[in-house]
């Protein structure tokens, strides 16, 4: 019998990323790393990961990673402290700022990658027991739209359907989402619904992207204008006799008024093509394809949330499968497609600051009933400040303490220089995080505090489909790092709240969770998990995937919820809600005369933190972009593979340009993943206008007025080191992980002299060889420690810009031979290996060359190409891309199988 060491076992836990809430297995190596893969039993991914999730086990180092608690000292350094010393430190600060301002001058700011126990405490303890319901998250920026309109519609922050519902349907709407990149696993199950019953694609973006390419219809409306679609279309199906009349009169109400409304703003298909942008025959097919068929999934993101009128936009959606009962039916419902890990437990325990614990609001039943619960002393009695009203309060000197945990509003939020001022105005700005720096933490952070990191934690997390899973430890945490929740009871013990607070375990917080769920509800509201509140340790530990509702006596959720009524509203029906006329925020003028879309893109996710530190994830777009349609970007004079600058009234940045016909006339996207930390000028948060939606409080991230101009510069080239690297002011960079060190893609206009003293002689690395051609502009060096290569800069004319694909494997190597280190300053490989090109499929890292390779060997299918390269065989979020390399050889290819299903 072979024994198994246990700190090298398998361990499942649930994926850290998006709200697809995707079930992995991690096994230690022994090492302090792990190897990943799908979880085959979980029911929301059933084995398959994205990149992002297949790349996990490159970013469990400790490289960059805050080890210890730190606060910052007078001569502005940071000095490592004992935990006792930075919570006596925070509570003592905390204590004298309330007493003196009250407790609406402190405000927490939390992250969708928080555990339910995390928000619960932060939560409990804020607006419990300081008093103050300034407590938000950076779901906020996501997916609070979409809570603020299941509340007007539903009476409760409810998702009536669940995952399979994408195997059921015969139609499948997607608006603002590009799910291919985004959530690709839910996207292949579309697709394989698509392959195997013959169900028909919507796609409906002002963008055409990897995701439009899979549809039976693309609808490429103006922005801003999804209201006026399906305003038209609600106006369309009570014409043409496709309502619901006896689900709207038993189950809903407003139906007259909401109908009303939505013929005002587009009461025919001629006035909706006319107020979107599209042709009428585009408008009539979708209109006429959504009424005829009965299952019908109705799929919106960021597209449709991230907007002034994300609200109305919600409910312009319910609106249409109220009127056609379409709801909470297998294969029929509209669905919320966003969210991080856990957005959704986050939005259980009330971790929005117009939210109270177990869904319940600030009325005054729901007040008294979770202060008797809570025993609470000072409870909240009115909705705090949701993130941008946070961060403009503490701009105006109104909040004087901040308690970041596990995001960066300096890079993420709108108006991003203005957020990064005002937290240095802060009196107290405390931080708990896993890495030592970041530019929040960069924006005058007092205090940091060393919290679990993926891995390290362990507690539950909820995604899309009101899925709950367990989150596992399978490292030990590093240095004194601590769980968040552990960090927060320690501050209320401190405080003097210890008794409400003594938790000896992420299990006894879930289990006090659970409690208040089921508290005085008796099915008075949706979220009910009362079933779960007596699980013992052991059980907690060994916990299955469960959804929710969950009340006492039962073991098996209801997977849907409205398709025979029972509302939460206060007369249990369905509520059509009638919207505002559909109207962009900001205006263009001949100053800012373009819009800025903002947003995500396949291998990145947020700020970079943790995908940042994966060599495989940084290969497929390593510089921050601008996409530009080409008639635009003739008429300012910017070209593909140029740079340009990016200005609103808010700020700039320099990004370099994609000139692409799949952008609309009049709009540019560039994506949000790059800050001040990993590029020069990248961090796009900063040109975003801070317009709200009056509902959700959710900024619109997709349409800021802006301006682009064209940005020489005459050299290009990469620098690649074992330790970061500053570099002059005026140069242009991009950090991009690499094997062994950090890389940067470099754009500059410095003199060829300036490069010379660039790579310093550090320790042993002593020796540094050269080529420099001044003439044209070129300088190479490599700086080596005996046989190994410790830093290298390739700079050379623009036109002409050096690839680095040969020198990263030499930088990769432990070693590097006498061979290699004569053709090193040459660029080539000595062992004569091909350059794949950027990578294309980075589940498996392959190259764009070798798939082109491939193709002119006679692979005609994207499973030809999987079968040859396995490229597009697990998450299936490159075939896109590999579908248009097929195209670009002029081969016609014939309807096929996905090589990912």
């Amino acid at each position: 019998m072979t024994n198994v060491d246990p700190s090298v076992a398998p361990t499942k836990t649930t994926c850290p990323y998006c709200g697809v809430g995707c079930g992995v297995i991690a096994t230690p190596d022994g090492k302090g790393g792990a190897t990943i893969a799908g979880d085959p039993e979980h029911p929301a991914n059933f084995g398959r990961l994205c990149s992002k999730g297949s790349a996990l086990g490159e970013t469990l180092g400790l490289g960059e990673r805050l080890l210890h608690p730190m606060i910052r000292c007078s001569n502005g350094k940071f000095e490592e402290v004992a935990w006792t010393d930075a919570l006596d430190h925070v509570a003592n600060r905390l204590q004298h700022i309330i007493a003196k301002y009250g407790p609406d001058s402190v405000g927490f700011y939390l992250s969708g990658q928080l555990l339910t126990e995390d928000y619960y405490v932060a939560n409990k303890l804020m607006k419990g027991f300081i008093g103050t319901a300034n407590v938000d998250t950076n779901s906020r920026l996501c997916m609070s739209s979409s809570v603020a309109g299941h509340r007007r519609a539903f009476g409760s922050d409810t998702v009536p359907g669940c995952y399979e519902d994408l195997d059921h349907a015969d139609l499948l709407v997607l608006v603002g989402s590009n799910a291919a990149w985004c959530h690709p696993v839910l996207f292949q199950r579309m697709i394989a619904n698509k392959q195997k019953r013959g169900a028909r694609i919507v796609v409906i973006d002002p963008r055409q992207t990897e995701t439009s390419g899979d549809a039976d219809l693309f609808l490429g409306l103006k922005p801003g204008t999804d209201t006026a679609l399906f305003s038209g279309l609600l106006t369309y199906l009570a014409d043409s006799g496709a309502l619901d009349h006896s689900y709207i009169d038993k189950h809903t109400s407003g139906f007259a008024d909401g109908l009303a409304k939505a013929r005002s703003i587009a009461g025919s298909v001629a006035v909706t093509a006319l107020a979107t942008g599209l042709a009428e025959t585009d408008v009539a097919t979708f209109f006429q394809m959504f009424a005829k068929t009965p299952r019908v999934v109705t799929l919106y993101s960021q597209g449709v949330n991230q907007s002034a009128q994300g609200t109305d936009k919600v409910n312009a959606i319910i609106n249409c499968h109220l009127a056609t009962g379409r709801i909470g039916k297998p294969g029929a419902s509209p669905f919320s497609l966003t969210g991080q890990p856990n957005a959704m437990g986050g939005r259980e325990v009330g971790g929005l600051a117009n939210q109270l614990a177990a869904h319940m609001g600030f009325t005054p039943p729901d007040i008294d009933r979770v202060r008797r619960f809570w025993k609470a002393p000072h409870i909240a009695t009115h909705e705090g400040l949701k993130a941008v009203q946070m961060f403009q309060a503490i701009g105006r000197g109104e909040i004087k303490a901040l308690w970041v945990m596990g995001t960066n509003p300096a890079v993420s939020l709108p108006n991003a220089d203005a957020v990064r001022a005002a937290m240095r105005k802060l009196d107290l700005l405390v931080i708990s995080e896993n890495v030592q720096s970041n530019d929040s933490i960069n924006s005058g952070a007092h205090v940091l505090l060393p919290a679990h990191a993926w891995g390290e934690k362990s507690g539950t997390v909820t995604n899309s489909e009101r899925r709950i899973s367990r989150q596992r430890a399978f490292l030990p945490p590093p240095g004194q790092a601590k769980p968040d929740w552990w960090i927060m009871s320690e501050v209320a013990e401190r405080l003097g709240y210890g008794a409400a607070f003594a938790y000896h375990s992420a299990a006894d917080i879930f289990r006090e969770h659970a409690e208040l769920s089921a508290f005085e509800n008796g099915g008075s509201r949706d979220f009910d998990i009362g079933a779960m509140a007596s699980v013992a340790d052991d059980e907690f530990d060994s916990m299955p995937p469960f959804m929710w509702p969950m009340p006492r006596g039962e073991r098996e959720a209801a997977q849907r919820f409205f398709a025979e009524g029972r509302y939460y509203t206060s007369d249990r029906k369905g509520h059509f809600v009638a919207p505002d006329v559909p109207m962009l925020r900001g205006a263009v003028s001949e100053a800012r005369p373009l819009r800025l879309n903002t947003g995500r893109i396949r291998d990145q996710w947020h700020t970079m933190t943790r995908t940042g530190l994966s060599p495989r994830l940084g290969q497929h777009l390593p510089e921050p972009y601008v996409e530009i349609h080409p008639a635009d970007a003739a008429q300012a004079d910017v070209v593909d593979g140029g740079y340009a600058r990016l200005a609103t009234d808010l700020g700039q940045c320099i990004l370099k340009v994609v000139v692409s016909e799949r952008q609309q006339r009049g709009m540019l996207f560039a994506p949000i993943h790059w800050s001040q930390e990993n590029s020069a000028s990248g961090r796009v948060g900063a040109l975003v206008a801070p317009f709200t939606d009056p509902f959700s409080g959710q900024p619109e991230n997709k349409a800021t007025p802006v301006a682009i101009e064209a940005v020489t510069f005459g050299q290009r080239g990469f620098v690649l080191s074992r330790r970061p690297m500053s570099f002059p002011k005026d140069v242009g960079w991009s950090r991009v992980a690499v094997t062994g060190g950090y890389g940067y893609l470099i754009a500059s206009n410095l003199d060829v002299a300036a490069w010379r003293t660039f790579l310093s002689p550090q320790g042993e690395a002593g020796h540094i060889a050269e080529y420099e051609d001044a003439a044209r502009g070129v300088y190479r060096a490599a700086q080596f420690s005996g046989d190994r290569l410790e830093a290298c800069v390739f700079i050379g004319p623009a036109k002409d810009t050096p690839s680095w694909e040969a020198v990263k494997m030499a930088f990769a190597a432990e070693t590097i031979s006498d061979e290699q280190r004569g053709l090193l300053l040459s660029g080539k490989s000595a062992d004569g290996v091909a350059n794949d090109g950027p990578v294309v499929c980075a589940c498996f890292g392959v190259g764009r060359n070798a798939i082109c390779g491939a193709i002119a060997e006679g692979s005609r299918t994207v499973a030809e190409i999987g079968a040859k390269l396995k490229a597009g065989t697990n998450c299936g979020s490159c075939i896109p891309e590999l579908k248009r390399l097929i195209a670009q050889t002029g081969v016609a290819q014939p309807m096929e199988a996905s090589a990912a299903s």
